[in-house]
């Protein structure tokens, strides 16, 4: 490999990637910068990088990577992916992370042969036009406000910790964490196309879910969060919850659910699976250092 960050072009034998535009940097010390993929000056794709300095190392993504069809399998893209990767390690990354559909079969191929692992998947069903019921003595109703309070405290601190153990500082985590819930959630649990509930069984509190109407583009609810009680775990409540997740979207007019679950997760892997969820991305990483 010839070139380097500091020319800001990086080769392998005669491919290339040459950048667009001035390095975009941002107050928190986030980078990004597109660059065109060239062979022997002649442009035939593009790739976008950005890191994340939130963390500590910093994370690098490549945000996209397009090939031109006639320029497709040649090892183009393996190329221009090992020429991100050293110039986001010039920017202090330690880890890259990107994202790939689940059809796009060469582009999973060429990531795995670069060592990228799987972090997570989103995966979606298309719901029956029935409503599934729930297992009998089990019911879902709406979460009552003192109950909110104490759902988005322990929300807070559970997504902030998931991002402490990717390495971001803790008083930074719970702030981000916070911001994020106060964005999707401006008017607490009354905020429209919002549906936060409580599972009981018969009579017990034993779960809560949160589904809201997905972000577009995308369409159809999502499940953003679903969490058996401490206590309870072990009894198939998780089921439940994602069943009563469809009687809401249902309800409220929906005919798809979509949701995010990390690969480590192998209990509700399997779950969301046996439930007729299906892959539509993975979501992977590699290290750097």
């Amino acid at each position: 490999m010839t070139g380097g960050a500091e020319a800001g072009t990086t080769a392998l034998m005669t491919t290339t990637i040459r950048p667009t535009e001035p390095l975009q940097e941002g107050a928190d010390g986030a980078k990004s910068r597109t660059y065109d993929v060239c062979v022997n000056s002649r442009r035939v794709g593009r790739i976008a990088i950005a890191a994340d300095a939130s963390f500590r190392p910093a994370v690098g993504r490549i945000d996209e990577l397009w090939i031109e069809e006639a320029d497709r399998g040649r090892g183009r893209g393996t190329v221009a992916a090992l020429a991100a990767e050293e110039v986001l390690r010039g920017w202090g990354c330690g880890q890259v992370r990107l994202s790939v559909g689940a059809d796009a079969e060469a582009a999973l191929r060429m990531a795995a042969a670069l060592g990228y692992q799987e972090r997570s998947r989103n995966m979606v069903k298309q719901l029956p036009d029935t409503a599934p019921e729930l297992p009998a003595g089990t019911t879902g109703r709406a979460m009552g406000a003192e109950e909110f309070e104490q759902w988005r405290r322990e929300a807070v601190e559970s997504y902030a910790r998931g991002r402490i153990e990717e390495g971001m500082p803790a008083e930074r985590a719970l702030a981000w964490s916070d911001a994020q819930h106060r964005a999707l959630l401006p008017e607490g649990a009354a905020t429209p196309g919002v549906r936060l509930m409580v599972l009981e069984d018969r009579g017990s509190a034993v779960g809560s879910l949160w589904v809201s109407r997905a972000a577009p583009p995308a369409e159809g609810a999502y499940v953003y969060d679903v969490l058996v009680t401490e206590g309870h775990r072990g009894r198939g409540h998780g089921r439940s919850l994602m069943l009563l997740a469809e009687r809401v979207a249902l309800a409220d007019g929906q005919d798809v659910v979509g949701l995010h679950v990390f690969a480590a997760n192998t209990p509700a892997l399997r779950l969301y699976e046996s439930l007729g969820y299906e892959t539509v991305r993975h979501n992977q990483y590699k290290h750097l250092i």
